[in-house]
């Protein structure tokens, strides 16, 4: 049934591609699956922005937030069939369609700093990664930002201990799983429009997610709790339809790169300032109590969740954890 669907919007896609490419239009679908508030969210409307300004009217980027046309699990499938041209789903996203090294990502506490993700994320380590979309019909075009997670739940989360036995939220990824197993936790994979209601209804007990993710779905409207770990990192990538990105004009598509720099700069340059913010109105709120782990809190929480990286080498790939790991130690940090 979804299948048929897909096909359907695709065969549907290609009827109406035809008029927009006889007036020298070409649209660019663009779906994601948050608010229009957060850092994807204001990317993506930057990339519509500068795509249709600087190719002079030539493309037209619609852009479909909030899962609009496709849940989490939907979404790439439709891109590979063409259904849309343009999506930004969470690195956890390609574990499932094969290109479990993005897992990577996943692992906790593995990015020390925001400086060290960047230098992964810009250079060969990003730059390899994307490559291993290309077999499967996809064109990687940028890493965008939406920082660190934190933990919700509807009773304190002070030690690792205290997640014992709840039924937490993830995205499909293995190194999630392990990852709530590791706390002894319960991981229930699901997509992301379906959890405040999930939450709401007790159908999980919590989950994890950066404070703007968190602020702009209402979650802190139905989690009591909420423990600031900044254990895990979700980040976006931007990609695209491969046969449709060859068959761009030359100028066209160079243009439409520069416009992706430029909105990834946006993006991710706003990425913090958004986690604040969020973070600073659901306390405001007073519906959720924050708190902030000492280093004593802290250091227990990365001692729990550290084994994962051993316990998912043979999937992630050892030599690809070692590139982050000497990245993190080129910047100060002992891994």
């Amino acid at each position: 049934m979804k299948l048929t669907k897909l096909l359907c919007a695709a065969a549907l896609g290609c009827l109406m591609a035809g008029p927009a490419l006889a007036q020298n239009q070409i649209v660019i679908k663009f779906s994601h699956v948050v608010a229009p508030e957060t850092p994807k969210g204001k990317g993506a409307e930057k990339f519509k922005e500068l795509a249709e300004q600087r190719t002079g009217g030539k493309v037209k980027v619609e852009v479909y937030p909030n899962s609009q046309l496709y849940k989490d699990k939907e979404e790439l499938e439709a891109l590979q069939l063409g259904a849309v041209q343009m999506l930004a789903p969470s690195l956890a996203k390609f574990g499932p369609l094969g290109a479990k090294e993005f897992e990577v990502f996943d692992l906790p506490y593995i990015f020390p700093s925001k400086d060290v993700l960047v230098k992964v994320t810009t250079g060969p380590v990003g730059k390899q990664l994307f490559q291993k979309l290309e077999s499967k019909g996809i064109v990687g075009l940028a890493y965008w930002d939406n920082g660190f997670k934190i933990l919700s739940a509807n009773k304190p989360l002070i030690k690792p201990e205290d997640a014992k036995g709840m039924k937490m939220r993830i995205q499909s990824s293995k190194v999630l799983e392990a990852q709530m197993r590791a706390l002894s936790a319960l991981p229930q994979v699901m997509a992301f429009s379906e959890v405040y209601q999930a939450l709401q209804t007790g159908v999980v007990d919590g989950t994890e997610n950066p404070p703007s993710n968190m602020y702009t779905q209402k979650m802190h409207e139905v989690q009591k709790h909420a423990t600031l770990t900044n254990h895990g990192y979700l980040g976006y990538a931007v990609i695209v339809n491969k046969k449709f990105w060859d068959g761009l004009p030359a100028d066209v598509r160079t243009q439409l790169e520069g416009a992706m720099k430029d909105a990834t700069e946006f993006a991710n340059a706003i990425a913090q300032k958004e986690n604040d913010d969020s973070l600073a109105a659901m306390k405001a709120s007073g519906k959720t109590q924050f708190h902030e782990p000492t280093k004593e809190e802290l250091d227990a929480w990365r001692k729990a969740l550290l084994p994962v990286h051993k316990d998912v080498e043979s999937r992630v790939g050892k030599d690809l954890m070692q590139a982050i790991y000497k990245e993190a130690e080129a910047a100060g940090f002992k891994m």
